[in-house]
């Protein structure tokens, strides 16, 4: 079945562009520029790697459009489901970390300002400068934990769509449910608790693979709403 005639394919393909775009700026760039406690040397490393540091922003920047038609194309999957669920998974899950996508960009590009030292900042020394770089990728980092509630809200909508509908296995709809409270419980820890952060990070992994899950039963199985009520129409009905 082409992908065009199945609207759950549609929404894994958007899905896995997204997992590939994600992990750039928030997993690999840090370990690779980032030094913790360390604004002089992170500031030198983004300064030698400014190129791969700006294709960061720009992945992101796609990506925030990229969840906007995840959403939209799940809102096409589910809205027989449940259309108010529907629209929840759209708000919770495109429109606003889509927001909050182009406002981590916003920290970024004050970090490079930064880096580069504008001839504005001359006021300051390179110290300063570096301080004030670190500065906005601390900002950036906290927005992350802060945007870990919508990353687990969306999740409990599209979870209960999962496991209400016909046309997709209910242990998916089990798994996003345990990765969204998980979500949640990692961003309250990140505020309240932020010693135990990478603690709960690395317990929750398991969790955390029911986003992959879903996305991989989407684009290989795919998921057609239409095609289930078909099947289920007995020739009586007919």
């Amino acid at each position: 079945m082409s992908s065009t005639r199945n609207p759950g394919r549609v929404a894994g393909l958007w899905y896995l562009l997204l997992v590939f775009l994600g992990p750039l700026r928030l997993i690999y760039i840090p370990n690779k520029l980032f030094v913790s406690g360390n604004a002089a040397a992170t500031a030198s490393n983004i300064a030698a790697h400014e190129g791969l540091f700006r294709f960061g922003i720009v992945a992101d920047l796609i990506g925030a459009v990229v969840l906007v038609f995840l959403t939209l194309a799940l809102y096409r999957l589910f809205s027989s489901v449940d259309r108010n669920l529907a629209i929840q998974v759209v708000i919770f899950g495109g429109v606003m970390p889509a927001l909050i996508y182009f406002v981590g960009v916003v920290s970024d590009l004050g970090a490079l300002i930064c880096v580069r030292g504008a001839d504005y900042l001359s006021v300051f020394d390179k110290p300063q400068r570096d301080a004030l770089a670190m500065l906005f990728l601390q900002l950036r980092d906290r927005q992350n934990t802060a945007a870990e509630i919508l990353w687990g809200l969306w999740l409990i909508p599209l979870a209960i769509l999962t496991y209400k509908s016909r046309f997709l296995p209910r242990f998916l709809g089990v798994w996003l449910a345990i990765n969204g409270l998980a979500y949640i419980v990692l961003s309250f820890t990140g505020v309240l608790f932020p010693q135990y952060q990478s603690a709960v990070f690395r317990y929750s992994q398991p969790a955390m693979f029911g986003e992959l899950a879903f996305m991989l039963w989407l684009v290989v199985r795919g998921a057609n709403p239409m095609a289930q009520e078909a099947a289920s129409v007995s020739p009586k009905d007919i």
